[in-house]
Order: structure tokens, then sequence, then C-alpha cells
């Protein structure tokens, strides 16, 4: 195996969402433009949750080679500022999804990974992990306002902001599942 120079590695095993990126937009300000951080990772989420990131704020996700149940992630720093992604706009609360939820012009999105969605989700909600959401786009009714949702509103945000940019009407449901009060379903 060809071995990768990088200028930092951030070990980021054994944290959940939204830690990794918490942990490299911390990392990231350290660096010089132009340098690459390493992110050992063993959240399955993190590999789209680093690429949209990335992809946000101008930085250059490089790959993902997985050894194990590490995941190592390659970011390089944007050339010139480094800069924040900006928060998408449009937010809602729970409260404001459960009372539209079952509305026949609205949608509720999940971009949660499929083991999460699977052990409680909101009901009628259609779920979409981020990491896929590109190549399965054409399943979303862009005549309807999409909410979306995550654990805490960091991945639905990142979701919001590409739907957005291609003419979808959608809403960041935040604090998301992590403070979900209402009726859920399971499907495992």
């Amino acid at each position: 195996m060809q071995t990768i120079k990088t200028d930092i590695v951030l070990d980021a095993r054994g944290l959940a969402c939204p830690m990794p990126i918490v942990r490299t937009k911390k990392t990231m300000k350290t660096l010089e433009p132009g340098q690459v951080v390493e992110v050992q990772a063993t959240d399955k989420g993190s590999t789209a949750d680093l690429r949209a990131w990335a992809n946000s704020t101008g930085n250059q996700y490089l790959g993902t080679i997985e050894e194990g149940d590490v995941l190592r992630h390659y970011v390089r720093k944007a050339s010139g500022n480094d800069q924040e992604a900006p928060a998408f706009q449009k937010v809602v609360n729970n409260e404001t999804v459960e009372a539209v939820r079952g509305n026949a012009d609205t949608m509720i999105l999940d971009v949660r990974e499929t083991a999460e969605y699977a052990f409680s989700h909101i009901p009628s909600a259609v779920n979409i992990p981020l990491g896929e959401l590109e190549e399965r786009i054409e399943e979303l009714d862009s005549s309807k306002t999409i909410y979306v949702v995550c654990r805490t509103g960091n991945r639905s945000d990142l979701a919001c902001q590409q739907l957005d940019a291609k003419g979808f009407n959608v809403q960041n449901v935040v604090p998301g599942m992590s403070d979900w009060k209402y009726d859920t379903n399971q499907t495992v």
C-alpha cells in the first residue's frame, strides 16, 4: 500500500456525528493553505459528512481509505482564506415538522445513515443518507416543500444547501432527531 503524505493526523476514532467534523474544522484552522489532514474515524457516516463539509467550505476532499474498521479521510486545506460553511437560512423546529407531517404538499427527508433511520425515524419520512443524496436526487419531488432532518441539524444543513442549489424548496429541521418528542417508527 502506498503511503500518503499528510501534514497532521487527527484521531477521531470512536466519535459519532458531528464530532469528526467539529474536530476537523478546529484542526483545519491550524493548517496552512495546501496542507493535508488525515482524519481517522470509525463513524461510517463520516465519509459523506466530511466530503459534504469539505465541498461546502471550499476545502478539497481527497478521498478515504478503509483499513478494517478505521476510515482514513484525507482533506486538503483550501488555498487562501479558510471559509466557514454558511448556515442554511431556512430553519424550522421539530414542532413545525410535526404540525405539517402528512400534508400532501410536504415531504420529510431523513439524511441520517440507514442504521440510524432503522432504529427510529419520523413516520412517513424518506431516508436518503447524505452521502447518497446526489445520486438519488430524482427520488425527491420538487413540487413539495422538503423538511430535511438528521440527528442534530448539521448533516441536514449540508443537504439543504445542496438541494437549494438545485432549486428545491427546503427547510432545515433543528434540533432534529436528537430532541424529537413525537411518534417514531422503526424498521428493525
